[in-house]
């Protein structure tokens, strides 16, 4: 069933269905009633926090050493599809680079889908600033970035530069 057909099944139900159809999905899915809530009363603030956090658990739990990529990645999942807001995103997408290098630094050499992940991320923060037009704000921090990876193995530099050039120097 595609959207089309759910369209037009929802645009021809009474109102009073539609609610009660509305309000069962809020108490049956935790995701529907998480889009909720914050759709009804929406804090950016608290949501960025959350992400924040849970990227830098991502990298440091609270117990053990392991990192867990997929739970970084699931937070700035997470803050995209609840806010459009671009500058954060990208803020927790560099931040989400700054724990995958400090990681780095802190533990030693890691394996390169590490360091692919970390160096996507960070790409595409860049090219997101670039296209909303405030990636010159960022360059410093950016530039900071890849200058602590310098020396780092499995090419993680030279992504992180690459990257870094593609859009501060074309």
């Amino acid at each position: 069933m595609g959207s089309a057909q759910i369209r037009k099944e929802l645009a021809g139900m009474e109102k009073e269905k539609l609610l009660a159809l509305v309000m069962e999905m809020y108490k049956n899915d935790k995701g529907t009633k998480a889009y909720l809530d914050f759709f009804v009363t929406p804090d950016v603030d608290g949501l960025y926090k959350r992400c924040h956090d849970k990227i830098l658990h991502a990298f440091y739990p609270k117990r053990g050493y392991t990192f867990r990529l997929m739970e970084g990645k699931k937070a700035l999942s997470e803050f995209k599809k609840y806010s459009d807001n671009s500058e954060l995103l990208v803020d927790l997408m560099l931040w989400y680079a700054e724990c995958g290098v400090k990681y780095t630094l802190d533990y030693g050499d890691i394996y390169m889908s590490f360091y692919d992940s970390v160096s996507g991320v960070f790409a595409k923060a860049l090219e997101l600033a670039k296209k909303e037009g405030f990636h010159l704000a960022l360059e410093p921090r950016a530039k900071k970035i890849v200058a602590k990876t310098n020396g780092i193995g499995w090419g993680f530099h030279d992504d992180l530069e690459a990257a870094y050039y593609r859009v501060y120097r074309m």
